[in-house]
Formats: C-alpha cells, structure tokens, sequence
C-alpha cells in the first residue's frame, strides 16, 4: 500500500474518531441514551469507521512497500 494514501487514511480515521466522539456526546445522543441506553446510530458507525481507518491506515505504515 502506497505511504501517502495510509498516511491519508490514518488521518480521515482520526477525524472520524473525534467527531464521533463529539458526536456521541451531543444532545440528541443524550436523548437516545436516555431512551434506549445507546447513543445515536451515526455516532456508533463514526467510531467504528474511525477505529477501522485507524488500524488500516497503522498497518499501511508499518509494512513495507514491495
């Protein structure tokens, strides 16, 4: 895998992470957590669309290019 398109998954991986974060914490995830013990739907896929950008965007880094 080419460095450059890791190294811009890695950060679009970051970036879904925090705002996933922030978006976990909002007030309409508050609603939902009230409601239904989870927060949003949104909020729960930018976290896992960020941990799974993160950990490829890390493998591509760390293996050599052939």
């Amino acid at each position: 895998m080419n460095k450059l398109v890791s190294v811009a998954l890695l950060a679009a991986g970051i970036v879904l992470l925090i705002v996933g974060f922030n978006a976990s914490n909002s007030l309409g995830s508050d609603f939902s957590r009230f409601f239904t013990g989870n927060p949003t739907d949104r909020a729960i896929w930018m976290l896992v669309g960020g941990a799974v950008l993160t950990v490829v965007g890390l493998v591509g880094l760390t293996r050599g290019s052939k």
